[in-house]
């Protein structure tokens, strides 16, 4: 079937499905497969400790793959310091760099005058409309079944993406809840023109970085095995629960600073999780889609089923 779109266009991809920028986990192994089976695979550029590393990691994309691929900028978490990390992205003239969780507008004033395709993750309307002012080629939109980081509306995928893919002129690729070809023929019928996925890429064997205790976990885990942490100094974002997130809520309720939650919400709490399996001393990201996670399989298996199954539904509606 023909799965043209103005993101597979625009991005130079066979299937509209963009991989997440997955802080920590999203380097070349997961990028390339993605890439390899059709979609967008990407790097997470900030979880890398210099700008020499995230030329290593793009060489290494390159060397697993001839297709396009994306840089992930997570800026609003790691505040200044992007900057000569995108001029890295820039040299190597990589075909599209994403940006969440915070103002893009920076970057697009690194981008001036180069080719590199321009995607901004956002929550609500109005940051779509003011990414598309400033020149994003396309939006991710995030729903509030999202993992990670979202919106502060708490406005689900169903509702949000048809209202952001009517008030902006540029595509739409839905975020937060999807997990197989359902999803994302869904999305399509919201009006959107692609979809990202993170929480279902991470049970995948070329996510090579994830500990056995944090798949075992999205495996295990419900639609209701989540919960939103930072939500009181403004940053809600969802992880998996456990007695680790209970105490960050606990902390919450009595201190609800940054300050009192910085040694829990750290990068390194994160970490001690997803790539030692502490979860005594630290947290996974993941979204509500978590309770549809039933095995492991290769990136390629998976993405292979999602388009069966889509195109199911497409030969079943008419479509």
């Amino acid at each position: 079937m023909n799965w043209d779109t103005r993101i597979t266009r625009l991005l130079e991809i066979k299937y509209p499905i963009i991989q997440g920028g997955l802080a920590y986990l999203a380097y070349s192994d997961l990028a390339a497969a993605v890439s390899n089976a059709g979609g967008l695979g990407q790097i997470t550029a900030m979880s890398l400790k210099s700008p020499q590393l995230l030329r290593e990691e793009i060489h290494k994309v390159r060397e697993k793959t001839d297709r396009p691929f994306g840089v992930n900028f997570a800026i609003g978490m790691h505040g200044k310091g992007y900057e000569e990390m995108v001029k890295v992205a820039i040299e190597e003239n990589v075909p599209v760099i994403s940006m969440t969780g915070g103002n893009p507008a920076p970057i697009f004033e690194l981008l001036k005058d180069t080719d590199i395709k321009k995607l901004v993750l956002v929550a609500a309307r109005r940051q779509a409309q003011k990414a598309e002012q400033l020149g994003a080629d396309a939006v991710m939109v995030v729903g509030h079944e999202g993992g990670g980081h979202l919106g502060r509306d708490d406005v689900g995928t169903m509702v949000l993406v048809p209202q952001v893919a009517d008030s902006v002129s540029i595509p739409v690729i839905a975020s937060g809840g999807i997990g197989d070809g359902r999803g994302w023929m869904a999305a399509h019928a919201l009006g959107a023109e692609g979809i990202e996925m993170g929480t279902r890429f991470i049970a995948t064997k070329e996510c090579i970085h994830a500990s056995p205790q944090y798949i075992k976990s999205l495996l295990n885990s419900t639609e209701t095995d989540t919960t939103i942490i930072k939500r009181s100094i403004g940053a809600p974002a969802r992880v998996l629960k456990s007695d680790f997130t209970e105490k960050i809520l606990e902390i919450e309720n009595v201190s609800p600073t940054y300050e009192a939650l910085k040694e829990y919400i750290s990068g390194e709490a994160n970490k001690k999780f997803i790539y030692d399996g502490d979860e005594a001393s630290g947290f996974g990201w993941a979204g509500q889609v978590t309770g549809m996670i039933e095995d492991v399989p290769t990136v390629q298996e998976l993405i292979n089923r999602m388009v069966v199954q889509a195109e199911a539904i497409r030969v079943k509606w008419g479509h």
